[in-house]
């Protein structure tokens, strides 16, 4: 039997749902994926149905009570994001806060300082010109040993040595075919933080 990818990952939510269902009939409260595959279930049994985009909507966010969540659930699970077939074609759903803020005591939940936080405080920084010496894109993320990057960027590479880009943790920094940037790096922690090539 062939099935189209849509097909697949629907097959994939009912077996995660029924999973869930299987836990609420032992009395057990749910945890993240179950919570989350019983409300997409949900909202592809509605809309299989016939039902409005609204009715589709008002299935998902009434299938689970936040009763029948583990401690701290509905604090890290931000949104549900479901695309589902209508009579007027395919929609995507978004359900923001689907049990509501869970509290800066869930676990899970962003803290925040209140105040504006250095990164990397104390380090050595440098700001470094570098040039796209390529046809194509390049990109470099944020802890990657700079002086190491693709050779296609052009710059002070002894300069660069033992420091990283000077970006927050998992973003990083895109140069276009023969595109120049002015960045700054920091001096890495540790020992990835010695000069030599092996750090």
């Amino acid at each position: 039997m062939y099935l189209t990818p849509t097909e697949e990952d629907r097959l994939r939510v009912f077996a995660a749902a029924e999973l869930a269902r299987r836990s609420l009939a032992r009395g057990l409260r749910l945890n993240a994926p179950e919570a989350v595959s019983l409300v997409c279930d949900a909202m592809h049994l509605a809309a299989r149905g016939g039902a409005s985009l609204e009715h589709v909507v008002e299935a998902g966010r009434t299938a689970v009570p936040a009763a029948q969540l583990m401690d701290g659930i509905a604090g890290i699970v931000d949104e549900i994001r479901l695309e589902v077939l209508l009579e007027e074609g395919s929609r995507v759903i978004v359900l923001r806060r689907p049990w509501g803020p869970g509290g800066t005591d869930a676990p899970g939940a962003v803290r925040t300082a209140g105040h504006e936080v250095e990164l990397a405080a104390g380090r050595e920084r440098r700001r470094l010109t570098v040039r796209n010496q390529s046809k194509r894109p390049v990109r470099v993320s944020s802890h990657f040993p700079f002086w190491r990057s693709n050779r296609r960027l052009g710059f002070d590479r002894d300069a660069a040595r033992g420091f990283r880009l000077d970006v927050p943790a998992g973003s990083s920094v895109r140069w276009a075919p023969a595109e120049t940037k002015e960045i700054g790096v920091v001096r890495y922690g540790g020992q990835e933080g010695r000069d030599d090539d092996t750090a």
